[in-house]
């Protein structure tokens, strides 16, 4: 896709945060799968389903914007953080440290979508898109919501280190 002004740069930026969504609702259930603290394994799947509205809700931002369509574009930096809290998953043994590396690895891929939405926000204001803005900031709240309740695991559930 070719980027020749800021109409086509929020098209592609939303096209890839799509990408990302559907990444990540293939991949949470899987790593859900292999935590050891239920808490844990609820916040994943709790995220999982919350990532099928964020995939909705881009889809009504496309619609909202004449002009705009949700493009099949891979994003391949994202792709390499799944695929790397899936070798987390492979090289270590199940227990608390498995369950605090993948409490960082989710929050890398959290940042990751919060610095996305985060722009695509700024991106929508400067455009004029104002309806599109609130739906941005609805995703941006919940993958905040996210990544604090993972750093609120880490800090009280999961001990990696025995006390």
């Amino acid at each position: 896709m070719q980027i020749k002004n800021a109409e086509h740069l929020f098209e592609r930026q939303l096209s890839l945060i799509n990408n990302v969504e559907e990444q990540l609702s293939k991949a949470l259930p899987r790593w859900a799968e292999a935590t050891d603290r239920k808490a844990l394994t609820k916040a994943l799947n709790r995220h999982a389903e919350e990532t099928q509205g964020h995939m909705e809700r881009l889809e009504r931002a496309a619609e909202k914007i004449e002009g705009i369509r949700l493009k099949r574009i891979k994003d391949s930096a994202f792709a390499a953080l799944v695929d790397d809290t899936d070798d987390i998953i492979e090289s270590t043994e199940e227990g608390a440290v498995r369950d605090a590396a993948l409490i960082g690895a989710v929050r890398k891929i959290e940042h990751y979508e919060i610095a996305a939405y985060g722009t695509l926000r700024v991106l929508a204001k400067q455009l004029g898109y104002s309806k599109v803005r609130d739906i941005l900031k609805e995703t941006l709240d919940e993958e905040k919501a996210a990544d604090d309740k993972l750093n609120e695991l880490l800090k009280k559930k999961i001990k990696p280190v025995a006390d």
